[in-house]
């Protein structure tokens, strides 16, 4: 993106071409991560390319906006955004992931079964703007995540390897007894990451087009 040409998209458009070729040309969970990793980073680390529409929070619930995802859903971008106070239930993923911070903070407990009891892997770990965190059914892919903020919405851009809207995943209770879920979309919109007329009637004006 260019200062004389507005495009706020450009970083997300960007980010899903650079994924796209990723997943094209490699499979292996272990390296689609390892640079996944910081393509994501370089997204989360300016917020102002998010549409507004896809940042509002809902006064009851977290929010799931889909931004973007891949014709044969080898991966989705997701816009998770939190409420004051809001958390999710102890849930899996079943596909690898990537959570990165754009705005306020989180706070990520990880859970697992250890000595025959389902229980917390410590204390939770706090989740800033520009890092960037990794679930994935072989690194640990239980969790609980929630607003780090009791006053103020935050906001996280998640990349998952599959259309995880539709995915058929899990919750836990306490003792750790599973339970089905599939989450959706908080919106039955997606943004226009491709009209770029805006940027071309720009570039065509000093022409006298």
């Amino acid at each position: 993106m260019t200062s004389d040409v507005p495009d706020a998209i450009a970083p997300l458009r960007d980010f899903v071409i650079a994924m796209t070729r990723l997943v094209e040309r490699e499979t292996r969970e272990a390296s689609i991560i390892d640079e996944a990793r910081p393509l994501l980073a370089a997204l989360v680390r300016d917020d102002g390319w998010l549409p507004e529409a896809f940042a509002r929070p809902h006064p009851e619930h977290y929010q799931q906006y889909l931004l973007h995802a891949d014709p044969l859903e080898r991966f989705s971008v997701v816009s998770f955004v939190w409420g004051p106070g809001q958390r999710t239930p102890v849930h899996d993923h079943t596909v690898w992931g990537l959570i990165g911070m754009l705005r306020g903070a989180e706070m990520c407990t990880r859970w697992d079964v250890v000595d025959g009891r389902f229980r917390a892997l410590g204390a939770p770990a706090r989740l800033e703007p520009g890092e960037v965190d990794v679930v994935s059914p072989t690194l640990g892919d239980v969790h609980q995540v929630a607003n780090a903020f009791d006053e103020r919405a935050s906001i996280s851009i998640h990349v998952y390897g599959a259309n995880i809207g539709a995915v058929a995943r899990h919750v836990f209770d306490a003792a750790g007894a599973p339970r089905d879920f599939v989450s959706g979309y908080s919106s039955h919109l997606a943004p226009n990451l491709w009209d770029r007329s805006a940027a071309t009637r720009r570039r065509l004006a000093p022409h006298g087009r």
